[in-house]
C-alpha cells in the first residue's frame, strides 16, 4: 500500500504541474521526535487483558516523518494528498498473564509489543475570503488507517491488523502576526459513538523566500475504538519541524 500511494502522490503532483495558470502546487516534508503518550490496549475488546504500552511497558520516543502534496486552485479550492506512518515498538515484563487476541502470555515473560498506525489521507478545503490578519478554511478528510497491534514473547506472537476507512472533519486557521510570520491551526477531527480521532497541530510558519516556507510546532494525534474487536485509545505528543516548497 504504502508503495502505491507514493507513486500516486508523485503522478498526481505531475499532472497539476502540468495545468497552467490554474493553480499550484506544493510540497511538504515534516519531522521530528513523536513522544508516547497512554496507549491502552484490549484484544479481543471485551475479553482480552488490558495493558499499557505506555505505563506497563516501556514505549520510546523516536523519530518520524510525514509527506504531503497539496494543490490549491483559484485561492480557494484546496486538495492534498498525505502519507503518514508510524509504528512504535515497546518492551517490558508483566507481573500477571496477559491474553492478547486468543494467545496467553505467561507472567514475567520478556515482551515486545508493536504498534502501527499507519495514515493514508485525502483532505478537500474550501477557503473563505482573507482578511487582513486571518485566513480560515474548511472541508473534509477521508482517510485510510493501516493498523496493526502485535505482541510476542520467546516462543509466542500474535497479531491484531487492521484496515479501515475513516471520515473526518477538516479545518485550517491562519493568523498573520507578521509579514514573514503566520501562526497555523489545523487538523482533522471526528467523534462518533464507534470511537474518536484527532490530529490537530500549532505551528509558527516562517517565510524565507517566496516558494520556501519553514514550519515549528507542537502536533497532538488522539484516538481510538471501543468494540468487540479491540478497544485501544492512544495519545501521541509531536515536536514537529518542517519545510513546504511551492512551485
Amino acid at each position: 500500500m504504502t508503495k502505491h500511494f507514493l507513486f500516486y502522490l508523485l503522478s498526481t503532483g505531475l499532472i497539476f504541474s502540468a495545468v497552467p495558470g490554474q493553480g499550484q502546487w506544493s510540497l511538504e516534508a515534516e519531522t521530528g521526535v513523536v513522544i508516547p503518550g497512554y496507549n491502552d490496549i484490549r484484544v479481543p475488546g471485551n475479553t482480552g487483558t488490558l495493558v499499557s504500552f505506555s505505563d506497563e511497558l516501556d514505549t520510546p520516543s523516536k523519530l518520524f516523518y510525514r509527506l504531503r502534496l497539496s494543490y490549491e486552485w483559484q485561492d480557494k479550492h484546496y486538495f492534498s494528498l498525505l502519507y503518514a506512518p508510524l509504528q512504535l515498538r515497546a518492551e517490558g515484563t508483566l507481573e500477571e498473564e496477559l491474553l492478547f487476541q486468543g494467545t496467553r502470555f505467561a507472567p514475567e515473560a520478556s515482551l515486545t509489543g508493536t504498534y502501527q498506525f499507519n495514515s493514508y489521507r485525502f483532505t478537500y478545503r474550501y477557503g473563505f475570503p482573507r482578511t487582513e490578519r486571518f485566513q480560515f478554511g474548511l472541508g473534509a478528510t477521508a482517510k485510510i488507517r493501516d493498523a496493526a497491534i502485535a505482541i510476542s514473547a520467546e516462543n509466542q506472537s500474535a497479531r491484531k491488523t487492521n484496515v479501515g476507512f475513516v471520515p473526518l472533519i477538516h479545518f485550517h486557521l491562519e493568523w498573520i502576526a507578521r509579514e514573514r510570520l503566520t501562526l497555523l491551526l489545523q487538523g482533522d477531527a471526528l467523534a462518533a459513538p464507534q470511537g474518536r480521532a484527532e490530529d490537530v497541530i500549532l505551528a509558527a510558519l516562517l517565510y524565507p523566500s517566496k516558494n520556501i516556507t519553514l514550519k515549528l510546532g507542537y502536533r497532538v494525534l488522539e484516538g481510538g475504538a471501543d468494540n468487540e474487536e479491540v478497544y485501544n485509545f492512544t495519545l501521541l505528543h509531536y515536536a514537529v519541524i518542517g519545510g513546504i516548497v511551492t512551485f
